[in-house]
């Protein structure tokens, strides 16, 4: 089962990190999906950023910084894999 909570407001190309704007709650160990037209992948989140600082979990308006290993674009969807 997924459930969109959110999309990817930025992409740091260099550096493979995705800025997502949260419509719900994601935590470490959260396994998400990226999904933008041909592009889709699955990503095991390990760790993520408010404001350049380590956090464990955001909630539903935070803005959360996350590695990803896969290139992805602005506008591409963020499920939550159940």
């Amino acid at each position: 089962m997924e459930k969109e909570i959110g999309v990817i407001t930025h992409w740091f190309d260099k550096i493979n990190v995705a800025v997502i704007k949260l419509n719900g709650s994601l935590k470490k160990g959260d396994k998400i999906k990226i999904m933008k037209g041909d592009i889709e992948f699955e990503e095991t989140i390990d760790s993520m950023q408010i404001d350049h600082k380590n956090v464990d979990s955001a909630k539903k308006g935070d803005d959360v910084a996350i590695k990803l290993s896969e290139k992805t674009k602005e506008g591409a969807l963020v499920y939550l894999v159940k």
